[in-house]
C-alpha cells in the first residue's frame, strides 16, 4: 500500500515518478491529499521553499487483526523539493483514532473566509469535520452524513469543493460508498449545499449519483487550478478490483474530468447537478480520423435527438461486442457489457448499466473515450455518465449506429493515442 506519482503538464501524457510514500512495517498508506503551505504554517519550510504537505492515513494491520477500532489514524509527511522526495513528520500521527473503525482518507484545504485549514475525514456512515491553523495539530468541528444519503456501504474519500453557479458560490460534497453504488459495488454520491468552515449542511433529500456505470470510484479533485474543478479517479470495483484479468498489472485511472455545477429545469421545479466532462485539453487532442483502423485510444462525439432511441455496437472480427446506447422509451442511457468479451473472473462483471435522463432538453451531446479496455460515456453535457472496463480478446475496430431519428447522426472520431505506435502507453 504505497502513494504512486506521477505528473503531466497537460493532464494528456503523464511521467511516472518515483514511489512518494512507502509503508513502514505493519502501518500501510491509505488515501489523502497534499497541499502546497504557501504561508508556512506547519513551519515544515524554509526561506525559499514553501513545503508541500501530504495527509494520509496510517492503517495499522497489526491492530487491524486484532479486531481494535484504532487501527487508522492520520499522519504527515512534507517535501521541499516539489513531491520529488518526502520525509515523514516526526510527531506522527497529528490525528489519532478516538475509537472508530473506518476513520479515513484526509481531504485538506485552506479556507479563506476562517483563514485556516479544513480537513475532511471519512467516518464509517458520515464524514467529519476538523480544522488547524498548522497542519499539526487538528480540533474537530462538525460532521455530516449519518442517514442521510446513501447508506449502503462504508464512505470513502470525501471532497468538498466551493463551486459557482448563476454568480451564486455553492458546495459540493462527493462521498464514495462501497457496497451500495448505482451499479452495485463502488460508487460516488454527492450532496450539494454549504458549508460555513466548521461543517456541511444540506437540504438535498434526493441521492445524486456523479457516475451510474461500475467502474468510477474514489476520484478527488485538485483544489484552486484557476477557475476549474478537475477530479481523477479510481476505474474499478471493489466487487472485482483483485480479480482483473490483467498482467503483470492491474487497474487503471479515470481521465482527468472537469465538474461543474448546473440548474436542470424538470417540470415546474429547478434542480442543481453536478457535471462532469472530460478534461477539455482531450477535446482537441490527437487528429480526426474516418475509422478506427488500429488498436488505440478514440473520443468519439456526435449529437442525438431524445425523442429518439440510438445504440452503438463496437465489435471486433471474434463477434465479441460492447453496446451503448439511449432508450427513449425509459428515458435511459444504457451500456452492455455482457458479450464484451472476458468476464469469467467474476460473476458480477457481465451486465447492462443504465443512467436516467437529466435534463429535458431535445438535443443532447455524446461524447465516448474509447481505450483498449475501458469506456467512457459522457451524456448531456455531462449530466448523465457511465464508466465501465471491458476485457476484449481483440481491439474493437468495428462500429455500428443504429438510430429511430430520420436524419443521419454525424459521428466524429479523433485518435487520440495509437498502442501500436507505442506499445509501452
Amino acid at each position: 500500500m504505497h502513494w504512486g506519482h506521477a505528473s503531466s503538464t497537460n493532464l494528456i501524457d503523464w511521467q511516472e515518478e518515483e514511489v512518494a510514500l512507502a509503508p513502514d512495517g505493519n502501518l500501510l498508506i491509505f488515501s489523502g491529499s497534499v497541499v502546497i503551505d504557501v504561508h508556512n504554517t506547519s513551519g515544515l519550510g524554509t526561506e525559499l521553499q514553501a513545503p508541500w504537505v501530504a495527509l494520509f492515513t496510517h492503517h495499522d494491520m497489526k491492530a487491524e487483526k486484532e479486531q481494535t477500532h484504532f487501527a487508522e489514524t492520520q499522519s504527515l509527511a512534507y517535501s521541499l523539493d516539489h513531491a520529488k522526495t518526502w520525509v515523514k513528520y516526526p510527531g506522527n500521527p497529528v490525528l489519532g483514532n478516538p475509537g472508530e473503525r473506518d476513520f479515513r482518507d484526509p481531504k485538506v484545504f485552506w479556507h479563506v473566509a476562517t483563514q485556516r485549514w479544513v480537513m475532511l475525514l471519512a467516518v464509517g456512515d458520515h464524514v467529519s469535520f476538523y480544522h488547524s491553523t498548522d497542519l499539526t495539530k487538528w480540533r474537530k468541528s462538525g460532521t455530516f452524513g449519518a442517514l442521510r444519503g446513501a447508506q449502503g456501504g462504508v464512505w470513502e474519500c470525501p471532497d468538498l469543493i466551493s463551486m459557482v453557479c448563476e454568480d451564486k458560490v455553492y458546495w459540493a460534497l462527493l462521498v464514495s460508498l462501497n457496497p451500495g453504488g448505482p451499479a452495485q459495488g463502488s460508487g460516488t454520491q454527492y450532496f450539494i449545499g454549504d458549508f460555513d468552515g466548521n461543517s456541511f449542511s444540506s437540504s438535498q433529500t434526493a441521492v445524486k449519483w456523479l457516475d451510474y456505470g461500475p467502474d468510477n470510484y474514489a476520484g478527488v479533485t485538485f483544489h484552486q487550478v484557476k477557475d476549474r474543478h478537475l477530479m481523477i479517479a479510481w476505474m474499478s470495483n471493489w466487487l472485482y478490483a483483485q480479480l482483473l484479468p490483467t498482467h503483470p498489472w492491474r487497474g487503471s485511472m479515470t481521465v482527468p474530468r472537469e465538474l461543474h455545477l448546473r440548474k436542470v429545469v424538470q417540470g415546474t421545479a429547478t434542480e442543481l447537478y453536478l457535471a462532469s466532462l472530460p478534461a477539455r485539453e482531450f477535446l482537441s487532442a490527437g487528429q480526426e480520423v474516418q475509422n478506427m483502423e488500429s488498436d488505440a485510444a478514440y473520443l468519439l462525439s456526435f449529437h442525438i435527438d431524445t425523442a429518439h432511441s440510438f445504440s452503438l455496437g463496437l465489435s471486433n472480427e471474434l463477434g465479441e461486442s460492447l453496446q451503448l446506447g439511449y432508450a427513449h422509451e425509459k428515458q435511459q442511457f444504457f451500456i452492455d457489457r455482457r458479450q464484451a468479451g472476458v468476464s469469467h473472473f467474476s460473476d458480477n462483471f457481465a451486465s447492462l448499466y443504465t443512467a436516467p435522463r437529466v435534463s429535458q432538453t431535445r438535443i443532447c451531446p455524446i461524447q465516448l473515450l474509447l481505450d483498449r479496455s475501458s469506456l467512457e460515456f459522457f451524456a448531456d453535457e455531462g449530466l448523465s455518465v457511465l464508466t465501465t472496463l471491458m476485457f476484449p480478446s481483440a481491439p474493437f475496430k468495428r462500429l455500428q449506429l443504429q438510430c429511430d431519428a430520420p436524419e443521419k447522426i454525424a459521428l466524429h472520431i479523433r485518435l487520440l493515442r495509437s498502442s501500436e505506435a507505442n506499445p509501452s502507453d
